[in-house]
């Protein structure tokens, strides 16, 4: 018998990065992981936000950001400017940086939803590619009747069905909190 269960677990590790993607795209709420993908020139080297500041949500409509070292807030404030993506504009009083998330309207919300698609075929691809390399690993095993191969390859084919409805599924839920005012 041809065991499913190493494929498994790699699906269901594209399935939890995933989510974690889906955990960054902005629904007009202020979340400290809209931020996570931020990278800041400090001390000479580009580095993540949350290495050199403490990212906070003030309140529903306001991200917080108090830097470890006051001398990186104008470097702070410029990488977020730079992100045509996140579409957000810091302002800083010379301790923290405030970044007000702005109410999206209908045409950002479609954008975003847009944006979050190609997240969903990104993953997709992901499931695919291991679905091949398992069809590759039971064509190659020369131990396994035909019988056996083709059950093999049909339970492949069912995970990968059932992690590809996963995404379809989360991918929904996210566009559905997106588009919703």
């Amino acid at each position: 018998m041809f065991d499913t269960s190493e494929d498994r677990k790699k699906m269901e590790a594209v399935i939890e990065r995933f989510k974690d993607e889906m955990k960054k795209v902005r629904t007009g709420r202020a979340h400290p992981d809209m931020l996570s993908m931020i990278k800041v020139e400090a001390y000479g080297q580009f580095m993540p936000l949350n290495q050199v500041a403490n990212v906070t949500a003030a309140d529903a409509t306001m991200l917080v950001i108090t830097p470890f070292d006051p001398a990186n807030i104008q470097a702070i404030s410029s990488a977020i400017r730079a992100d045509q993506t996140l579409g957000l504009n810091p302002a800083d009083d010379g301790r923290i940086v405030r970044v007000p998330i702005p109410a999206l309207t209908e045409e950002r919300r479609k954008e975003i939803v847009k944006n979050a698609s190609e997240k969903v075929e990104n993953a997709k691809v992901a499931i695919r590619n291991i679905r091949e390399d398992a069809r590759k690993a039971i064509k190659a095993a020369t131990d396994l009747s035909e019988d056996v191969k083709k059950r093999a390859e049909k339970d492949i084919d069912d995970l990968t069905k059932e992690f590809s409805d996963k995404v379809d599924t989360e991918f929904k839920t996210k566009s559905d909190e997106i588009m919703k005012i």
